[in-house]
């Protein structure tokens, strides 16, 4: 399953993500900051989704309530919870 998720409160401005099954094949951010956000979507790429989400939910960048690895997470939850609507 492919999705493309708008994120906000952070400075990417989209994340795209590639699931087959429960395991993540690959993601990348539109805009932010590029080197941080290839190491994200190293790290992720061939892990579990629900590892990721509780390895990366609630992470905050600097004073805002949110951050990219937060938004992918926000991401990942939409895909689980478009995957068993549509199951």
């Amino acid at each position: 399953m492919k999705i493309s998720y708008k994120t906000k409160g952070v400075c990417s401005r989209f994340i795209n993500i590639d699931v087959e099954g429960d395991i993540i094949r690959n993601v990348e951010f539109i805009g932010g900051c590029d080197g941080n956000l290839q190491g994200i979507c190293a790290l992720v790429k061939g892990k579990k989704i629900k590892d990721v989400i509780d390895l990366l939910e609630g992470i905050r960048c600097g004073a805002r309530d949110t951050s990219c690895p937060d938004q992918l997470v926000k991401a990942l939850k939409q895909a689980i919870h478009q995957e068993t609507r549509e199951i």
